[in-house]
Formats: C-alpha cells, structure tokens, sequence
C-alpha cells in the first residue's frame, strides 16, 4: 500500500489560489473601471483612477500623507469588523445581509450611552456589542425556529434600526445641525485612547488602539474558526445542517450563536468608528450605513479568509477613500463605489478561476 501522499503543484494549494483569484478580480475590476472612467470624460480616465489609487499618497508632503493614512486605517478598522461579520455567517451557511443594521445600532447605543449619560468608552463599546447580537440574534431566531430567510429579515431589521437609531439619536443631536455632537467636546471620556498611536501618524488623533485591536480580532476569528471545535460545529452546520443534526450537533443553537456573533462584530465595528470621533452620525440620513455592504465585497475578496479579509478590507477602504481625491467637476465621488462594486461583481467568478487553477496545477 503507497501511504505517501500526492504532492500539490504551487497552482493547486489553498491560499495560493486565494491571492491570484483576489489579484484576478482586482485587476479585472480596475480595468473595467478604467473603461468606465473613459466613456464619461476621456482627457480626466487617467487622472481620476490615479487619484482613486493614490488616496493618501495624493500629497506630496510625507508628514501629512501619514497623517491621512491614519483616516484610512482608522476607517479600515470598522470596516473589517463587518467583514469578519459576513464572513463569520457564512462560513457556517447564513448570509448577513443584516450586518449595516446591526452596525447602526452599535453606533446609535454607543453615542447616545457616551453623550447622553458621559459612559466612559469601554462601556460604549460592550453596549454596541450586545445591541449588533441582539438583532443578529433576532434573525437567527427567525431563521432557526420559523425557517424565515436571513436575508429578508435581515433587511426588514436594517431600516427597522436605521429610523429607530435616528429617533433615539435625535435626543443628543446638535440643536443647529443634523448631527449629534461631538465627542471631543461633549463626552471626552467616551473617546478611545491612542496609546501613542496617534504619534506614529503626524499625532492624528483618530488614530487609536481599535485599529490593531481589529487585527487582533480577525485572527481570534480564525483562531475560532480554524482551531476550535465549536468553529468545527459551526461550519459543519453551514455545510448540512441535517447531518449535522444527525452526527448530534445542535444546529439551531448554532445558527443563533453564529447571528450573535456575527451582529456583535457589527455592532463593534460601529464603536470603533464613531468612538474615534472621526465622525458624527446624521439623524437625518435615509440610507442604511455603507459599511455593512462594503464588508460583503470586502469578505469575498479576501477569500472567505480572516487573515485575507485584513488586506481586502483595507484595500476596499483604500479606494473607497481615494474617492474623495476625484475632480468633482468631472466625477462625482462615488465613482470610486462603483469601482469596488464593479470587483465585486467579478469576486463571483472566483471559483471559476481556481478550478482553472486546479486544471492547469493538473496538467
């Protein structure tokens, strides 16, 4: 009996297929961009996705280029919270299309606890916690027991969330504007603390421990995930959840554990921006946070991975930021959403191109 193993060709390893497919849909995603770019204004094509892909490298001056890539980072670290949420979900066979409400309330009971009764940040942030899982954990309820779809509750909780945020939030809002007020001056307390960061980016005060606290997450994610028997469980139940019921599993318990989890991430995410104080949340927005849509294009582009999610999320917020740099006489800002949608859109040939991989590895 031959017990040796058949040895892999470089095509057809795992995480190696994970990078070339990612690098594939990026580059693929940019081309077409490009095209779109030309078709609305051919002489300013070029300028503009220089712009969206230089974001912080646009200044010459490297003090405040640093500076700007510590807004970057600082919009990353939300951001990957949200992907870890969508992936969180559906590893274990759930789509949380839910993640931008879950995300809303983190943000609606993290402020209103920071300026309406001065809570120190910590508190802000278990709060925003347990409000994402709590409506993560509705529609995993849902989905468990009544066999409604996540995704339609999920999106029936979104607005739910978003209008009920904007009534409770209107209490701390500021009298002359519709935004709540600001951190800094209102609830200093409730801001999170640098620790020094903030210095390693020309003293960019938004810059703070989230961002690498948001590192150290996805890899307990994957830690859970990969190492772990409830991560054994839990992606045994997304995979059949009958065999799973069979082999003794409880895969209701965990469809609503994973919901939880997932909405908790969100709800974090949600604190680690508006916590920052890198923005104030509008109590007369009608759209439902961006951030939890993002993290979808973000998750899949990073392979379904925790580690890779770190490198597409902060590349999804790269270029969503590089936006901003775009000649607005000629394009708006959003061009650069239509460019990540535009890569997501070619993330769903993703496994088309490993099974190209692994028919060339093969050969």
């Amino acid at each position: 009996m031959n017990t040796k193993k058949e040895k892999k060709g470089f095509l057809e390893i795992a995480g190696v297929q994970t990078v070339i497919a990612s690098l594939i849909c990026i580059i693929l995603g940019l081309l077409v961009g490009y095209v779109v770019l030309l078709c609305i204004n051919q002489a300013e094509a070029w300028s503009a996705m220089t712009a969206i892909l230089k974001n912080f490298l646009y200044f010459p001056r490297p003090e405040v280029a640093l500076e700007y890539f510590g807004s970057t980072l600082a919009k990353t670290a939300p951001l990957l919270m949200c992907t870890l949420s969508i992936l969180f979900a559906y590893k274990v066979g759930l789509f949380n299309i839910g993640a931008s409400g879950q995300y809303a309330v983190g943000a609606g009971l993290a402020l209103y606890l920071a300026l309406a009764f001065q809570m120190p940040w910590y508190v802000c942030m278990i709060a925003a916690m347990i409000g994402g899982g709590i409506l993560g954990g509705i529609a995993g309820i849902l989905k468990a027991y009544l066999n409604v779809n996540e995704v339609i509750a999920g999106i029936m909780l979104n607005w739910i969330s978003l209008y009920s945020v904007n009534m409770l939030l209107t209490n701390v809002k500021e009298s002359s504007t519709t935004y709540t007020m600001a951190l800094k001056t209102n609830a200093p307390g409730a801001l999170i603390p640098s620790l020094g960061l903030d210095g390693l980016f020309s003293n960019n005060r938004y810059v703070t421990i989230a961002i690498p606290l948001a590192v150290i997450i996805a890899i307990l994610v994957w830690f859970l995930m990969s190492k772990t028997k409830l991560g054994y469980e839990l992606k045994a139940t997304g995979l059949n959840k009958n065999a799973a019921k069979y082999a003794g599993m409880k895969e209701k318990r965990n469809m609503i554990l994973t919901m939880v989890i997932a909405g908790c991430l969100s709800g974090l995410g949600a604190s680690f921006l508006y916590l920052s104080g890198i923005e104030q949340w509008s109590c007369a927005q009608t759209a439902v946070p961006a951030m939890g849509f993002n993290g979808i294009a973000a998750a899949f582009l990073g392979g379904l991975n925790p580690i890779g999610s770190v490198f597409s999320a902060f590349f999804i917020q790269h270029i969503t930021s590089g936006g901003s740099y775009v000649d607005k006489m000629v394009y708006c800002a959003q061009i650069s959403d239509l460019i990540s949608a535009i890569i997501i859109y070619f993330c769903g040939f993703v496994l088309f191109f490993k099974h190209c991989m692994n028919r060339k590895g093969k050969k």
